[in-house]
């Protein structure tokens, strides 16, 4: 069996099998394991959006840390080299990617994730810049980079290496990843998210938004959502989500109380929650599956975009989902039943 096949994903919960991820290795790689893990995480999910692959990058690189010591290899610096590996492999993830991306049907959204595992002792600027890194709106922005753009300025401008060992990174030369950086902040600058500076703002909003959410209130809802509020939804073609992203208030309370409506009636509950460091609500159908979640991104005292994932492929690592296709076409069949007969 792989050794790091099966690994802790952020929302705590292992991989198939349960198995110890570090079983035949040594102390030393296992506690090199422990160490190093959120920060080469935090790099892989954040290039490629997704915890699957983010996870699979990251277990490739120990495995191949693994058996450049045992065919007695050297390595003097292990950090340098799991992050050149984790590096390298998630540009070549990411370039087929983003051939499969432009197939993709309907909106494509990262896969969220519940606990990002953000390095500890962080400075506030380099947490806030971390932080402001991981939500939806900024991953989806990431994917305007190609991957090399989007590889220099993470792990330059969000993780703060020098331009030396970005360069060692990415095998580029250091005047090369500079010009690079400054086409990627360019493209990053011009759109770059609207955020509300306030964490405790944020959550109370959310609190605010989700309750009357359960209470079917709809005045209190169009107070809380910004007049040019943004709709996006992934359903891959694997579960019904609007195809296209909804731009202002009426049209996206439209939608919310045709979902409220289908909440009702399938006996769906919000369960609040953070998924990318923003506010967020888990969907739970009666028997406690997962059916969608919703991440909020909030700005001026006000809910800017709504980021839907359906999509069951993007939710599994956070438990157990719901087949919410077969659930409408249920619902479907019952009401055509009951008409024709």
């Amino acid at each position: 069996m792989n050794p790091l096949r099966c690994s802790v994903l952020p929302s705590g919960r292992r991989t198939p099998g349960g198995c110890d991820i570090l079983r035949g290795v040594s102390v030393a790689t296992a506690d090199l394991y422990a160490e190093l893990r959120p920060l080469l995480f935090s790099i892989a999910y954040r290039m490629l959006g997704t915890v699957t692959e983010a996870e699979d990058a990251l277990q490739e690189a120990f495995l191949r840390y693994h058996r450049a010591l045992r065919d007695g290899t050297v390595v003097d610096n292990p950090k340098a080299y799991l992050t050149t590996t984790v590096t390298r492999l998630s540009l070549d993830v990411l370039s087929s990617a983003r051939r499969r991306r432009e197939s993709y049907v309907g909106e494509w959204l990262p896969e969220p994730v519940l606990d990002d595992s953000l390095p500890a002792n962080l400075g506030p600027a380099r947490s806030a810049e971390l932080a402001e890194s991981l939500s939806m709106a900024f991953l989806v922005l990431l994917e305007s980079l190609n991957p090399i753009e989007r590889a220099v300025f993470l792990l330059r401008d969000v993780f703060g290496y020098e331009f030396a060992e970005v360069a060692d990174f990415v095998d580029r030369t250091e005047d090369n990843c500079r010009q690079i950086l400054v086409r990627a902040r360019a493209k990053v600058d011009e759109r770059r998210p609207r955020y509300e500076s306030s964490p405790q703002r944020r959550a109370e909003l959310a609190e605010r938004f989700f309750a009357a959410s359960n209470r079917g209130d709809l005045a209190a809802l169009k107070q809380l959502l910004a007049a040019d509020v943004e709709w996006h939804a992934d359903g891959g073609g694997k579960a019904p989500a609007v195809a296209r992203t909804l731009v202002g208030v009426d049209r996206v309370l439209r939608l919310f109380v045709g979902l409220l409506g289908q909440a009702d009636q399938f006996g769906v509950r919000l369960e609040p929650t953070l998924l990318n460091g923003q506010p967020a609500a888990l969907t739970r159908t009666a028997d406690g599956k997962i059916a969608s979640v919703f991440v909020l991104q909030i700005a001026d005292d006000r809910i800017v975009a709504v980021h839907a994932v359906v999509n069951p492929d993007k939710l599994r690592h956070l438990g157990d989902v719901a087949d919410v296709r077969a659930m409408v076409g249920q619902v479907r069949g019952t009401r055509s039943h009951t008409v024709s007969g």
